[in-house]
């Protein structure tokens, strides 16, 4: 209780305000942080504490989802944004204990320091001095202004834009200070620049492209970062490899002088071999069953650590119709509704059909909660009014009553001519294929035909806009991945469901509504929690939003999963936290003899 209430008061001190309206919301924010940093499921490896011994040569990384570009504002997958945060660096980042460290930012914005405007609607970001990107160009407050401007670019498309729309526009007071005017009181100040989503662009390597044109730029391919690494080759789909960076200001204590990010093969492969081989330093996103995992953790090479942050494995349910085209070739239109997902009570039957306990306690063990929620961390913002239930019974009473039968006595229920045909489709990844077996059955059961249609992450979490198979396009009925807020504040995740982030072939499919729902009640919601400074006003927002989207069945939650790595024996500095990604401290990394 001690140490709980030194880090509440950390918090007050090192983040936020000491007025009377912010210190209201302050206090909401406080608590979930402090909560959160007491995770007992929250696992690292110890830091080294010598700095004396030279680099080892090369540490081999595996990421079985291989990244295919390295611009983490034009990619939906976690696996690009790993790759580039290796080089790319955000003004701060929360850590393991909900403490904002600061990267780029020479220190965290208060109300003490000035940093945070008392009126709530701005706030001043001092910047380190004497930064330089990794090719000799200096660092300065310039970038972070152009990466504001890149990303809010409708002409960009870039995947973060929803995030930073709470921007009004960004002063440069000088070299290395900004102020971010917001367009309205704005209790999330640092949901932008900080964290996953927060990383910082060059200005010089990237103004040409500040259009139509940006995924044709060159630092999409071979970035220029500020980060510990630089990225000597890339070949996409397949290997990043990327030497120490002469010009990171701390570049004496790093650990190795070379990287080599694999990328490919499988997850089971990769635990083998960091767990049971050696041939491997660290495996990124182990998304193994448990009773395989933990055997390949005996052969003494290396262990597993995990994190449960904000991870839920979710079925998305299409709103549209991803059989009828526009005439100018438009797939998943909003033009056409959904044939039978379009009546809540085919969603309700489709959720009672699904069996969460099997899935978690059978594929995931350990690793994996069967939850009935979209937010499942912080715990203080996490609902309490949702439930999940399997009934087959219940569930073909629903279809009955919505008028789907069969009638032509083909096993499969129809209505007006249309069959329950459903494609359902994922990424290629064991687990989850067999979670799709495992939701097939019932569905089988239930009267409607399932095929399944699995797809090569680098290619389903591509966000490529001309690729037809991405989560972004769904052409599909219903598609099952994971993710998740990635800051305690769930505002910019809750965001994800609002009308204007619905991907479209008029948007050049950016966005993250892939569901194609729209509400305006709901719309209405996520701007009141923007604005929302009464810290329990805010929180009965956010589980307002969620409710709405679960009880609803707008979204399936299925598994809160942990993020699981695997560490060789000799690797040490690995520190998961569920605010950033696996690498966001790899300049801390050091391996032992």
């Amino acid at each position: 209780m001690k140490s709980t209430q030194y880090r509440m008061r950390s918090l007050f001190d090192s983040i936020y305000l000491k007025s009377y309206r912010f210190s209201v919301f302050v206090s909401l924010i406080s608590l979930t942080l402090t909560s959160c940093g007491s995770s007992p499921n929250s696992t690292s490896t110890n830091p080294s504490n010598s700095n004396q011994q030279p680099p080892e040569k090369t540490l081999k990384l595996l990421y079985w989802q291989a990244p295919t570009i390295l611009n983490p504002h034009l990619s939906t997958g976690f696996k690009d944004s790993e790759a580039s945060r290796i080089t790319l660096e955000p003004l701060a980042s929360f850590n393991n204990q909900l403490k904002l460290v600061p990267f780029l930012a020479a220190e965290i914005p208060t109300i003490e320091n000035g940093g945070i405007a008392k009126d709530g609607k701005s706030v001043t970001w001092k910047l380190k001095k004497d930064v330089k990107w990794s090719d000799g160009k200096p660092f300065t407050a310039d970038d972070v202004i152009f990466t504001f401007e890149f990303i809010s670019n409708p002409k960009v498309g870039t995947t973060t834009s929803g995030t930073y729309k709470i921007i009004n526009n960004i002063e440069k007071i000088d070299d290395h200070r900004i102020k971010i005017n917001f367009k309205d009181v704005t209790p999330g100040w640092y949901s932008v620049f900080v964290g996953t989503e927060g990383m910082i662009l060059p200005r010089h390597i990237f103004e040409a492209y500040n259009g139509e044109n940006s995924r044709q730029a060159p630092g999409n391919l071979k970035p220029v970062g500020t980060g510990p690494y630089r990225v000597v080759e890339f070949k996409p789909g397949d290997v990043v490899v990327y030497e120490a960076n002469p010009n990171f200001r701390e570049a004496k204590l790093l650990g190795f002088e070379r990287l080599e990010l694999k990328g490919g093969g499988d997850a089971t492969s990769a635990a083998r071999a960091v767990l049971q081989t050696g041939d491997a330093d660290y495996a990124y996103n182990l998304q193994v069953e448990s009773n395989i995992l933990k055997p390949l953790e005996a052969g003494g090479k290396g262990k597993i650590v995990s994190n449960f942050g904000t991870l839920m494995e979710r079925i998305l349910i299409n709103q549209t119709d991803p059989n009828k085209t526009t005439p100018d070739g438009e797939r998943s239109s909003l033009k056409f509704p959904h044939p039978f997902f379009s009546d809540p009570k085919v969603r309700q039957a489709l959720s009672l059909a699904i069996n969460r306990e099997i899935i978690a306690n059978q594929l995931y063990g350990i690793l994996g909660k069967p939850t009935s929620n979209f937010v499942v961390n912080p715990p203080q913002v996490v609902s309490p009014n949702t439930r999940y239930e399997f009934n087959l019974e219940k569930a073909a009473k629903l279809l009955d009553e919505a008028g789907w039968k069969d009638t032509n006595n083909n096993r499969i229920r129809d209505k007006n001519g249309v069959e329950m045909n459903i494609v359902f489709q994922t990424s290629v990844n064991p687990l989850r294929q067999k979670t799709q077996e495992v939701i097939k059955q019932s569905l089988e059961q239930l009267g409607m035909k399932v095929e399944l249609k699995s797809i090569d992450p680098s290619v389903y979490f591509s966000s490529d806009p001309a690729n037809p198979d991405t989560t972004e396009r769904f052409a599909a009925d219903l598609q099952l991945f994971s993710t998740g807020n990635t800051n305690p504040d769930p505002t910019s995740y809750l965001k994800t469901y609002t009308c204007d982030d619905i991907p479209q072939k008029a948007n050049n499919w950016t966005g993250d509504n892939v569901s194609r729902y729209c509400n305006p009640a709901y719309d209405a919601l996520w701007e009141q929690a923007t604005t929302e400074i009464d810290p329990e006003k805010q929180k009965q927002i956010w589980i307002k939003m969620n409710d709405m989207l679960v009880n609803n069945t707008i979204v399936i939650p299925l598994v809160h999963r942990a993020e699981v790595g695997g560490v060789n024996q000799n690797l040490t500095g690995v520190k998961l936290t569920p605010w950033d990604l696996t690498v966001w401290n790899i300049k801390d990394w050091k391996k032992t003899p």
